[in-house]
């Protein structure tokens, strides 16, 4: 979905960002629980209750699983979305003057998506520059 709209006018990267902070969100979260249960871990094992050792191990299991699904689909949708960036016919390095004024930029080039190597999406297409994207020349 996200990486289909990307062509489409009026494509939102607001939309795209907030799907992706979503599923951050909850790898956080999850992460946060499975944190807590590996601080119990003493106390469980302290009171030697098989059962409740046995739980414990199965909930942390489950945590750990489900982190490992979300930040495959995360990595997946990144994927996606870089390939279309990529495909996209213009692209070229943003200047330093130009990511100074990045509105008097996104106005000129409407449709301008642009990527910073810092981030996710960046790191995942291997930038190392402030990158834009666009269908038509800027």
């Amino acid at each position: 979905m996200l990486a289909s709209n990307l062509n489409e006018p009026g494509y939102n990267t607001k939309q795209a960002n907030e799907m992706k902070e979503k599923e951050k969100a909850e790898i956080k979260r999850l992460s946060d629980q499975l944190d807590a249960l590996n601080h119990k871990d003493t106390l469980v094992i302290q009171r030697g209750n098989p059962e409740l050792i046995a739980q414990h191990s199965k909930e942390k299991e489950k945590l750990a699983a489900e982190i490992e699904r979300l930040k495959n689909v995360r990595v997946e949708k990144l994927s996606t979305e870089a390939q279309k960036l990529s495909q996209l016919p213009f692209s070229r390095e943003i200047t330093k003057k130009e990511q100074a004024d990045m509105g008097a930029l996104k106005k000129s080039a409407r449709g301008l998506i642009v990527v910073h190597p810092m981030t996710a999406l960046g790191r995942e297409m291997g930038l190392k520059v402030v990158t834009g994207y666009a269908q038509k020349a800027f």
